[in-house]
């Protein structure tokens, strides 16, 4: 049964005891070697179907590249095998820090892999690129890998139930480094005393404002989740060499709930699974099947419907207002009511115009349909007609859709809200939707197929046929995997394909 951990803050004085602080809980979760159940394993091979899907799709685009060519000016450590680069030869190996930053980045870089909402935001799939790039260089084979993958996915998402990052301007990532660490750890079977340090160094280092996701949105996007990955790499590493971290990291006087977050008054209570008990908290992820933010997976849907139902209605001239009524995050952080002026501006960046709901809903209405790459064209974003009724898309928070985000009851938990559009003649279209139609409530729940879908299609153009294949076969036997056989478990590009790619020069 889930145990609800009380947190708060501490003085120096009152001496918390390790046992009773969070990261030590963390870590006596991360140690617990309970069985992970079997459809909790179906889903982590479906993450890791998904997280290949948007590495193949984003390998020659720039941030990954340069990501991919530090990894590689970089060599394997002399204790292990090292690890592979999405792309890169098998024989290929890079040290697996550097290898979990690449492969990091390479997943995050086109916002298009699963996520989960709750005080605050994750993209849980994030954990895999370090955890697998630990277990290719540690010689871990499948069983260990679900396991660590398994409490990777846990441990960020119970933080994120209870504990709101983006409130305070933090980024995300700082539950990932600990979740990462804590996955690690499991994967290696560490005691609870070492994960301890590897989370409470990984939460240290990994602590960042959320300006990466304001205004003129930059590459570092798709870099601060491969970062975090790297650091809790690099923090097992030192906790294993007997060395120690910042303690209590959570509870401190000056730690990071009373500087960072909710002050010396704070207080949360954090689920985590009991002793013995399974980690199920993937199966309360869902993954996207836009490339985009995943507050706008609904709106698509629900634009592409509009558009299929009146394709020739939604045009500028026709069209006086379209109102995204939803809840306060779609309306604060990706609608008008950011203030970003970049939102609406079509020479904005891509990383911009996907935290741009009003471009979105836009695009997906006149075209019912959305592109991962040709929706963010600048030709696109710059097309006359769009930039005309762009302009009109504004959003409104409505305290119902946050009520409903923010619940804890998955039947009504939503995502999506309600658009009221305004024509020229005084007529009206009001329609709402609550989830993405691939959630588990939507109207195509994503299944098994859906995921090997998803990855041959963004596969095809730059995997060989036969590489497609030997992929899908490994990961789909993941819990059986041998140790050699997760060596393998990457993607090799066609031919000259990273040799399209920009191969900028740096320090290394």
């Amino acid at each position: 049964m889930t145990v609800t951990h009380h947190v708060r803050v501490h003085t120096s004085e009152e001496n918390l005891p390790r046992a009773e602080q969070l990261a030590y809980k963390i870590a006596e979760v991360a140690a617990d070697p309970v069985p992970v159940d079997d459809d909790v394993v179906d889903m982590i091979i479906n993450r890791v179907i998904d997280n290949a899907a948007v590495a193949a799709a984003s390998l020659t685009r720039a941030p990954v590249s340069a990501a991919r060519q530090q990894a590689l000016d970089h060599a394997v450590s002399v204790s292990g095998g090292g690890a592979t680069v999405f792309g890169c030869a098998l024989e290929r190996h890079t040290s697996p820090e550097w290898a979990a930053w690449a492969n990091g980045v390479a997943v995050r870089e086109l916002d298009y892999h699963d996520t989960f909402l709750a005080a605050d935001y994750s993209h849980p799939g994030d954990n895999i690129p370090p955890i697998l790039a630990v277990a290719q260089h540690a010689g871990r084979d499948g069983a260990a890998l679900v396991r660590g993958i398994a409490t990777g996915y846990e441990i960020q998402i119970d933080l994120t139930r209870a504990i709101s990052l983006h409130k305070h301007k933090i980024d995300h990532v700082a539950h990932l480094g600990p979740s990462a660490a804590a996955g690690i750890g499991t994967l290696l079977g560490l005691p609870a005393d070492t994960i301890y340090q590897a989370v409470g160094q990984a939460l240290h280092t990994t602590t960042a404002t959320r300006q990466s996701r304001k205004g003129e949105i930059s590459t570092w996007k798709a870099h601060a989740p491969a970062f975090a990955g790297k650091m809790a790499v690099e923090a097992v590493d030192r906790a294993m060499r007997g060395e120690t971290s910042p303690s209590p990291i959570y509870e401190g006087e000056d730690g990071v709930i009373a500087w960072l977050l909710d002050g010396p008054d704070a207080a949360y209570d954090v689920p985590l699974p009991a002793a013995g008990e399974a980690k199920r908290a993937i199966l309360d992820s869902y993954t996207k099947e836009h490339s985009a933010e995943y507050q706008a997976q609904a709106w698509i849907d629900l634009a592409r419907r509009l558009h299929n139902e009146h394709p020739d209605a939604f045009t500028a001239d026709n069209v006086t207002s379209i109102v995204l009524h939803s809840s306060h995050h779609t309306h604060y952080v990706i609608g008008s009511g950011a203030g970003d002026p970049q939102k609406y501006d079509p020479a904005a960046s891509r990383e911009t115009l996907d935290h741009s709901i009003p471009y979105i809903f836009t695009v997906a209405l006149q075209d019912g349909a959305w592109d991962h790459v040709g929706s963010y064209l600048p030709e696109r974003a710059a097309r006359e007609d769009t930039v005309a009724l762009w302009q009109k898309v504004t959003t409104a928070e409505d305290e119902e859709w946050t009520r409903r985000y923010h619940s804890e009851d998955p039947a009504e938990k939503a995502f999506g809200g309600r658009v009221e559009i305004t024509f020229g003649d005084g007529g009206t279209l009001t329609e709402e939707i609550a989830v993405a139609d691939a959630h588990p409530l939507g109207a195509r729940p994503f299944a098994r197929e859906d995921y090997i879908r998803k990855f041959r299609m963004l596969a095809e153009p730059v995997l060989e046929p036969a590489e497609i294949e030997r992929f899908l076969e490994l990961a789909q036997r993941l819990p059986e995997l041998s140790a050699d056989e997760v060596r393998q478990l990457t993607i090799v590009a066609k031919h000259g394909v990273l040799a399209t790619a920009p191969a900028p020069k740096g320090l290394f």
